[in-house]
């Protein structure tokens, strides 16, 4: 079995609201409810879902972007929401991100030079501007970017361009584990092949290690190992890649799935149309979150929540209608 990288258990992030006019009670986003999975070294898991569902909530509780609620995230043995300061800067070296937006994510008044190196200073990892240099400037070519480009402006840009370097950046501290919140979301799709092709070779290059956030199961479909299925807060299903795929067991990935286009004309998929949309975070539904729109529900969907259970080698499914 390869050696687990990251095991999250249980984690939630609740986001509270201010109080309504005349009244006591105050209110909580249940943006991240009891997500538990794990990855192993070397290997993406793909975490796809609707735009709201908490996908990218996760990725960022992770790594201590904001602060969980509460819960357990084990990376290489340690669990990173007890950590100091001093310990969890050093962790940080090892989990980077690849933010989503290529164009709010960097720094509009630091040259690209300036931008991926500035993580190398933080970290004190060069000797020399000489070396900082030349450290930037082969992250700049492992990237598919210019050497002239060191002294150039994120404005100055295309977005493909600009997500280049936010991945060099990410790059610069050699980590092990590198979260991508949605990276290809903002970029046309020709460049978005482009983007995914790149971030393939550097796993391979460096052993690298990455959970990979989408809303598009397309998207996710060939870079990822194993994929999960998140819907309000919570993951639904959990199986590997090609598994998901060809046998979905979560009413929900059927729906998500049979909205993936398809190049074949010949083969023709019945669209899954859901009723309603996503309820409120603020007060979801009781018991399976995905009851007030899953065409299968029946009594018991709607007062007991479903437990992430074994439907398969490696496939889990939160279900009753699994047994």
């Amino acid at each position: 079995m390869p050696e687990t990288l990251l095991r999250v258990d249980n984690l939630v992030k609740h986001f509270p609201l201010a109080g309504r006019l005349f009244s006591r009670e105050s209110e909580v986003v249940h943006a991240v409810d009891g997500v538990s999975f794990d990855i192993a070294k070397g290997e993406t898991l793909g975490l796809v879902g609707e735009s709201g569902c908490g996908k990218s909530t996760t990725g960022r509780a992770i790594l201590r972007l904001i602060e969980p609620t509460s819960g357990e995230v084990w990376f290489d043995g340690r669990n990173v929401p007890e950590l100091d300061a001093n310990a969890l800067r050093a962790v940080r070296r090892e989990m980077q991100i690849i933010f989503q937006d290529p164009y709010a994510s960097l720094n509009p008044r630091m040259t690209v030079g300036a931008i991926i190196g500035e993580a190398l200073l933080i970290h004190k990892l060069t000797n020399s501007a000489r070396e900082l240099e030349d450290r930037v400037l082969e992250l700049l070519e492992t990237v598919g970017l210019q050497p002239d480009h060191l002294r150039r402006y994120p404005h100055e840009f295309s977005g493909g361009q600009r997500q280049r370097i936010g991945i060099a950046r990410a790059l610069a501290v050699s980590p092990r584990l590198i979260v991508c919140d949605e990276p290809v979301s903002a970029l046309d799709v020709s460049i978005q092949a482009q983007v995914i092709n790149l971030l393939e070779d550097l796993q391979q290059k460096f052993d690298l290690t990455y959970l990979f956030i989408a809303h598009d199961l397309s998207v996710v479909q060939h870079i990822s190992t194993r994929v999960a299925v998140m819907y309000l807060g919570r993951i639904v299903e959990i199986a590997g890649a090609s598994e998901l795929y060809t046998s979905p067991r979560h009413p929900y990935t059927e729906a998500l799935l049979s909205a993936v286009p398809i190049p074949d004309p010949e083969v023709k998929r019945q669209r899954i149309v859901l009723k309603g949309d996503v309820p409120s975070p603020v007060r979801p539904p009781s018991g399976c979150h995905f009851h007030t729109r899953c065409p299968r529900a029946f009594d018991r969907c709607k007062v007991e929540a479903p437990l992430l259970k074994e439907v398969g080698t490696g496939h889990r499914a939160a279900c009753h209608l699994n047994g």
